[in-house]
């Protein structure tokens, strides 16, 4: 089966975030950018079926200015066969996404959609589902095993009672999840390889969709920072501590 990877150029999750001084947003200048984690996992799991033999071809798309292609060029040497950019320099919100997947799946025409529950900049964990209901098809979210099953797709994910096993036939949408797998590490000759990878720039006018922001950015502040601990020297005075503070906050 041909499978679609949609993938998101975030800032690296080992940075620290800066926030402007003006709390307009976050402050991005100079800071290292990579494969959103989640996504990474889909182009993993993508790439593991395709070594197992249920995947023909793996193409991954990502929506963004020029510098995402370092994290399509990453897909490509992980071992995804070509990849699609669509170029924009604006924001662009998760309704939006999905508008525009939906527009390069019809002209792909993959047997399923891989994606990241969610991106770790905004966290709203909305695409995937958005577009499933554009589309019309079965979806599958928060994946933490995927298995081929002739037409159809088991999904093993992890709900608040325990874990539930979905099965959905195809064309489908999955979401994936952090335990699914552990994305392997890119080499150096992949890296060359995937130079060589062909990687298709489309427009946003090209797919003629619209991407007005339907949503305004007021302010960002960092969280409250926590207070210090204490030190007690005995458990007596770490008991009687506890107690006062029962006490407080039953008051």
């Amino acid at each position: 089966m041909k499978v679609l990877v949609a993938l998101k150029h975030v800032v690296d999750p080992y940075v620290r975030i800066r926030i402007k001084s003006d709390e307009s947003n976050v402050d991005l200048a100079g800071l290292k950018h990579s494969i959103n984690p989640f996504c990474e996992i889909a182009v993993e799991e993508a790439v593991k079926m395709k070594e197992k033999g249920d995947v023909s071809e793996i193409v991954t798309v990502s929506i963004g200015g020029q510098s995402i292609q370092e994290s399509l060029r990453k897909s490509l040497a992980m071992g995804a066969d070509r990849s699609v950019h669509i170029q924009t320099d604006e924001p662009i919100e998760p309704l939006s996404v999905a508008k525009i997947l939906a527009k390069i799946i019809d002209e792909e025409k993959p047997d399923a959609v891989m994606l990241g529950k969610q991106s770790i900049d905004g966290d709203n964990n909305q695409t995937p589902q958005m577009l499933a209901a554009l589309l019309g098809w079965p979806q599958a979210t928060f994946a933490s095993k995927i298995f081929k099953e002739g037409d159809s797709v088991l999904v093993e994910r992890e709900v608040d009672a325990g874990e539930e096993t979905l099965k959905v036939s195809l064309p489908c949408i999955i979401s994936t999840d952090l335990r699914l797998n552990e994305p392997r590490n890119v080499t150096l000759p992949n890296l060359m390889k995937a130079k060589q990878k062909p990687i298709d720039v489309k427009s946003i006018d090209d797919l003629g969709v619209d991407i007005t922001a339907r949503t305004k950015l007021l302010k960002v502040t960092e969280p409250a920072k926590r207070a210090s601990g204490i030190r007690v020297s005995s458990v007596d005075e770490l008991v009687e501590k506890l107690k006062n503070e029962a006490k407080v906050v039953a008051s």
